[in-house]
């Protein structure tokens, strides 16, 4: 027994270094793609390094969802490419310990990542999302230029429809203005400008416009009427702190929901539309993608064995293709399943059922001293690739 429990801590200290890099560059990549957003937020819209630094925080709860799996795969899998490519393997089986002695660890491995990403997407998620949201609001209010975008109808202004073709936020300038401005009983404003100006009051949470040159058509419906107005400088005051309170105020979509309140949803929602069905996978997501964490590992145990004379970039390539694989089988589900024609509860759970499946599969072929092919898919990555490298010379 005592022979065992050296052989468990041994492959939990193979496994954890693996781990902790991948779960770190991994997170770092998918930060990455937000760069271009957050350059921008610095460089034009002044926003503060610490403001970034927690929006990129709220975001990381829903990449870890998918990293800590994807990064339990590849830590079982490199693991047992080391053990297999330094004999130790072999060594083992002298010694009389079977692959399925070496399993407890693997499955401790995976129930600690399984439960990691559970926290990620039943508490993470929810408050990652209304963090995100709150702090959004606190952004378009003390910055006036974000809460603008250009060449898009914007209507987080209530009772105001506003479109600008063209921005130059250095400048706090505007180039061809519209607004559609319903704000008065039974008359509707319609602005026309080529030219404005952006001045924003953070203490009141308002935004100024200064338009120039430009008419405005102005419809009574109570009276039938329409008049036209030109004018050489016009201004207009948007209030953000009703729009503030009417995104706060807003239904939560499906990833704000706590676990609870996607279940009372589910309960009490009469019509089966497609928000029911995203409410509906968005529940069983939260169970379905921690349970990936103890297929994709077991995965990686008989794929890790067979691949002996691999190298570590050929083991880290095939945890990538097998995880993409994954995913696309996930996102495949959720496509479908969005629209009630496919059942979510299969598109959420399918990819579990298959690789878990043929992870048991090559395990149990494992153990019996069969082959699974990973030497061959090897060999043919290294003639796709040495064929790409003869073309590029």
């Amino acid at each position: 027994m005592k022979y065992y429990r050296i052989i468990d801590r041994y492959l939990l200290s193979l496994m954890l270094p693996p781990f902790s890099i991948n779960v770190v560059f991994l997170t770092f990549i998918f930060l990455m793609t937000q760069i271009l957003q957050i350059t921008t937020f610095i460089v034009n819209h002044r926003v503060g390094v610490s403001t970034v630094f927690w929006m990129l925080v709220y975001a990381m709860p829903f990449f870890l969802i998918f990293v800590i799996p994807m990064s339990v795969m590849m830590a079982v899998l490199l693991t047992f490419l080391r053990l297999s490519s330094e004999n130790e393997i072999i060594a083992l089986k002298a010694g009389g310990v079977s692959i399925y002695s070496l399993l407890p660890p693997v499955l401790m491995f995976c129930f600690m990542g399984s439960l990691l990403t559970a926290f990620m997407a039943i508490y993470g998620l929810p408050w990652g999302r209304l963090s995100f949201k709150a702090l959004a609001i606190q952004i378009a209010s003390s910055n006036a230029d974000i809460a603008i975008k250009e060449r898009t109808f914007n209507e987080s202004f209530k009772g105001v429809m506003l479109y600008v073709n063209q921005t130059d936020t250095k400048h706090q300038r505007l180039v061809d203005v519209f607004i559609e401005d319903q704000r008065k009983m039974d008359i509707v404003s319609t602005v026309l400008a080529p030219e404005g100006k952006l001045l924003s009051d953070p203490e009141k949470s308002a935004i100024h416009l200064r338009l120039f040159n430009g008419t405005i058509n102005q419809v009574n419906l109570k009276d039938r009427s329409v008049n036209t107005i030109r004018f050489d400088v016009y201004d207009i005051n948007l209030s953000l702190k009703e729009s503030a309170a009417a995104v706060s105020d807003a239904p939560k979509d499906e990833e704000e929901m706590s676990l609870a309140e996607l279940k009372n949803y589910l309960d009490t929602v009469k019509e089966r539309d497609s928000q029911y069905y995203l409410t509906l996978m968005e529940y069983h997501k939260k169970f379905s993608i921690p349970a990936a964490c103890f297929a994709l590992g077991i995965l990686g145990v008989p794929l890790g064995i067979h691949s002996k004379s691999a190298k570590r970039s050929f083991g880290i390539l095939l945890g990538l293709v097998f995880f993409l694989t994954y995913y696309l089988m996930l996102s495949m589900g959720w496509v479908f399943g969005e629209t009630g024609a496919y059942p979510p509860v299969i598109g959420m759970w399918a990819p579990n059922i298959v690789f878990g499946g043929i992870g048991i599969f090559l395990l149990i072929r494992s153990a019996r001293e069969r082959t699974v092919g990973i030497d061959a898919i090897r060999f043919a990555f290294a003639r796709v690739k040495a064929r790409l490298m003869k073309k590029l010379k």
